[in-house]
């Protein structure tokens, strides 16, 4: 069975804590670019911002937008099914 890689980034909390972070998908819906993050079974929706060539991570405070996306992500997947390879 193979595995592919995936990229790793690092988020810091609230608090200060750092905790790395593989990236699951990225994916535009509503004009927006959101990334599907993943750390030991805890998974985290976040957008994609872009200010002057930077781009940064922004949590989703708005549980029915969350929901939202996440229902939409989970329809595509669904729809177009991953090569055998990566499952």
């Amino acid at each position: 069975m193979s595995s592919r890689e995936r990229d790793l980034i690092t988020i810091e909390d609230e608090k200060g804590i750092e905790k790395q972070y593989a990236v699951e998908a990225l994916f535009d819906m509503r004009n927006q670019t959101y990334a599907l993050l993943q750390s030991n079974g805890e998974a985290l929706l976040m957008r994609v911002e872009d200010e002057k060539g930077e781009q940064y991570l922004v949590g989703l405070t708005d549980p029915e937008e969350r929901d939202s996306i996440l229902d939409a992500y989970q329809i595509a997947v669904e729809a177009t099914p991953a090569d055998e390879e990566f499952r």
